[in-house]
């Protein structure tokens, strides 16, 4: 199991959502399903655009807090440093 940050879009620079798990294909595969209440299943946004691996939990976590905080243009930098055609990742963690 690894802990990963991992952030969802519904479209190019659309609605984001950033989450944390230690299981990233399931839990992307969980959304892409709408598997998963709320608001990744109102909104649609089940396209993985970034993820990031980390060594702890408590690591992931605290990396999740921080992105959040972060404001949308920070996000978008990021997601766009690794993926600039906004391009779903889930492919490639298969």
């Amino acid at each position: 199991m690894q802990p990963c940050i991992y952030i969802l879009a519904n479209k190019r620079n659309g609605t984001l959502y950033i989450g944390v798990t230690s299981e990233l294909v399931k839990r992307v595969w969980e959304h892409k399903e709408h598997l998963v209440e709320g608001f990744t299943k109102k909104y649609s946004v089940n396209l993985l655009v970034y993820f990031e691996a980390t060594d702890t939990m408590y690591s992931a976590i605290t990396r999740e807090k921080q992105l959040k905080n972060w404001c949308r243009q920070w996000k978008i930098n990021l997601i766009e440093e690794t993926n600039p055609e906004w391009n779903d990742l889930f492919d490639q963690i298969r």
